[in-house]
């Protein structure tokens, strides 16, 4: 796959959300070890949300913006705030309505920019950072022209980011407070977006095509 457009990212979204949602219960018992244990539910109404807002746009560009500014006007918390910051920063880093191997990574780099407005966290925090941030890194890092070899390889990352949340203590958010008892358990967010990179990457992997 040389290219990426919105028909095929709303596409790429849906199969997040049917990812997610069979996911949807596991990720909010995730989240009530150490937090409210609604994340499932939130996930699920964003990426809802996301799609909602994708259906107008013709071009990346706005779509991305629609798809922020749908996900933080319809849905609340830290994970319409994150969600949302990261299309918004997405949308500053995409012109056209198509996006080639090399505006694909600046536009995932400028997501992670825009996620970074609104947290400080970073890898090692035990928050969705874990995934996003190895992801973008790996994505950005790889030399290969194919979109899907490109997203395989944040998808890979974002996984192994999450897995590795397991041993760490929480720093940030209502976790923090649980300190050592926060070990042990696989963070959520990190979790929900290993999922969607996954789902990212199997839409536009071999078994997609």
């Amino acid at each position: 796959m040389n290219t990426i457009s919105t028909d095929q990212f709303r596409a790429m979204l849906q199969t997040a959300l049917t990812l997610v949602r069979e996911k949807e219960s596991y990720l909010s018992q995730l989240d009530a070890v150490t937090g409210d244990g609604d994340h499932g539910t939130a996930i699920v109404a964003a990426l809802n949300a996301a799609i909602t807002a994708s259906e107008a746009a013709t071009d990346l560009k706005a779509m991305f913006n629609d798809i922020g500014f749908g996900i933080m006007l319809t849905t609340s918390g830290s994970t319409s705030t994150l969600l949302g910051g990261f299309f918004l920063g997405m949308a500053e880093g995409i012109e056209g309505a198509e996006a080639d191997a090399g505006q694909l990574k600046t536009m995932f780099k400028s997501g992670l920019a825009g996620v970074s407005k609104n947290t400080k966290a970073a890898v090692g925090d035990k928050t969705m950072m874990d995934a996003l941030m190895p992801a973008v890194t790996a994505m950005t890092g790889t030399e290969s022209e194919d979109i899907a070899e490109i997203l395989a390889a944040g998808a890979a990352a974002a996984r192994k980011g999450a897995e590795a949340t397991i041993a760490m203590k929480a720093n940030f958010g209502r976790a923090r407070n649980y300190g050592e008892r926060s070990i042990g358990t696989m963070d959520a967010g990190a979790s929900s977006w290993a999922t969607i990179f996954e789902a990212f990457a199997r839409h536009t992997g071999p078994s997609a095509k």
